[in-house]
């Protein structure tokens, strides 16, 4: 009868580590690959739209004076082509300034282990002496083990293909550093240079890989720092940009009136506004980020440059109770044009970075006052009348737009609100929104009034 011997738990488990480890070592990762096709795609067609955008303005601008229809083409070139130009330079700056500290990080990490595997190296070469050989010792363990089969060979021969107990040696030897390296990263280092015969050896050949290891970490530090300072550099620049927006915006709104023509008065307000929302957008992103600091201090990573949290629609506003505060007048006080109500005023209640929250933080900016609790943003129009609120179909500059579920693109549960920012002699207005994009983001489009929408006023 013909005796198989079973092979150890451990020695199976040795070879399995040894093909696993063998296996990872020689695959290799493909590197991403930019789609730089569809980046030029988008760069064209970005051209293409701001070449159309500018003609547009330029005619609409036929008979204004030069000084004053090129101060509103700068405008429009400053807001929708260099700050978004410099808004993309700063997204990426920060997502390469993220990496470089991860990879910076990573480094560090490698070095720590390399040198927590030299001291542990270095006790036990105080207990048992330099020529220590951990490969010998399992080795001999594995042939005391064996000292009474027949099959010795055999298993030699089926499990490490060695032919011979010297080729066993040397096989066990590479196996054993094989397992070591579960527990002990540098040592894989000593092993891939066939230097692992004995402690002494293993030691110095760590020694030699963390001098290695500390090069790498220095340089990724280093390329972590250039790429701080550089996304600092671009969040620089695109801050002077919106500095110089602001300053052009002031000027341009003190020369509106003097344009005639409703086309290029319309044309100017389109490239004021386009400027404002993005100055609302800084803003926002600002707060957001303020807040986010209270609620996390121990976040130390970079400022996002722009929101992270997307939101598909408008999210329904809570409803909690109202904070104790002074009894309603028992009339409601209009404080704008006939607009606005300090009646069921309590301050901004509404989630933030809503599209609910902006309504009302715009009117109040406005100097219209706007009921705290009025709901979601498709049920402002049928809450506001019991606080005293006018509504109707007529677009006046500060009105709160209360879009029906589902009308013109808003969520099909909740509705959304915008606000009035300018009315037009054509039957066209203009609104400012929030959150058609994502959480705080700032949007604003012009409109054809039919008498399809509601107004709050």
């Amino acid at each position: 009868m013909t005796n198989v011997r079973v092979i150890k738990p451990a020695l199976a488990a040795l070879v399995a580590a040894a093909a696993c480890v063998g296996g990872l070592a020689f695959s290799s990762a493909q590197p991403a690959q930019a789609d730089t096709y569809s980046d030029l795609i988008t760069a064209q067609n970005q051209h293409a739209a701001s070449v159309q955008r500018e003609a547009e303005l330029k005619q609409q601008l036929a008979g204004a004076s030069q000084d004053l229809a090129n101060k509103v083409l700068e405008l429009d070139d400053l807001t929708n082509n260099k700050i978004v130009a410099a808004q993309a330079k700063v997204t990426q700056a920060n997502e390469d300034a993220a990496t470089a500290q991860d990879e910076a990080d990573a480094a560090s990490g490698r070095l720590s282990a390399a040198q927590k595997d030299k001291e542990t190296l270095e006790e036990q070469i105080k207990q048992t002496g330099k020529d220590y050989d951990d490969a010998h010792a399992a080795v001999a363990q594995l042939a005391r083990d064996e000292m009474h089969g027949s099959n010795a060979s055999d298993v030699m021969s089926v499990v490490t293909g060695a032919t011979s107990t010297q080729d066993f040696v040397n096989s066990m030897q590479s196996r054993d550093a094989l397992s070591r390296n579960e527990a002990n990263a540098a040592s894989s280092a000593a092993t891939s240079l066939s230097t692992s015969k004995n402690r002494g050896e293993r030691l110095a050949a760590i020694e030699k890989q963390i001098a290695v290891l500390k090069t790498q970490a220095d340089e990724k530090a280093a390329s972590a720092q250039t790429a701080a300072e550089t996304a600092q550099s671009e969040r620089d620049a695109l801050d002077k940009l919106r500095q110089e927006g602001e300053a052009r915006r002031d000027e341009l709104s003190s020369m509106i009136d003097s344009l005639d023509s409703q086309s290029a008065k319309q044309a100017a307000q389109t490239v004021l506004i386009a400027s404002q929302v993005d100055s609302y957008n800084r803003q926002f992103q600002k707060e957001q980020q303020d807040a986010a600091n209270r609620v996390d201090t121990g976040n130390q990573g970079g400022t996002p440059s722009t929101p992270v949290t997307p939101a598909p629609a408008p999210a329904p506003a809570p409803a909690p109770a109202p904070a104790p505060a002074p009894a309603p007048a028992p009339a409601p006080a209009p404080s704008v044009g006939g607009q606005g109500t300090s009646n069921g005023d309590y301050g901004n209640a509404y989630a933030t970075g809503q599209c609910t929250y902006w309504a009302y933080e715009r009117r109040r900016q406005m100097g219209i006052g706007t009921p705290s609790y009025l709901g979601n943003g498709g049920d402002w129009w049928r809450n506001a009348p019991s606080y005293g609120l006018r509504v109707d179909h007529n677009p006046q500059v500060g009105a709160a737009l209360s879009f029906l579920p589902g009308q013109d693109g808003a969520d099909g549960t909740w509705g959304h609100v915008a606000v009035v920012e300018a009315v037009y002699g054509d039957g066209t207005f203009q609104i400012s929104e929030m959150n058609v994009g994502g959480l705080w983001m700032m949007n604003y489009r012009t409109l054809t009034n039919l008498g399809q929408y509601w107004f709050v006023h």
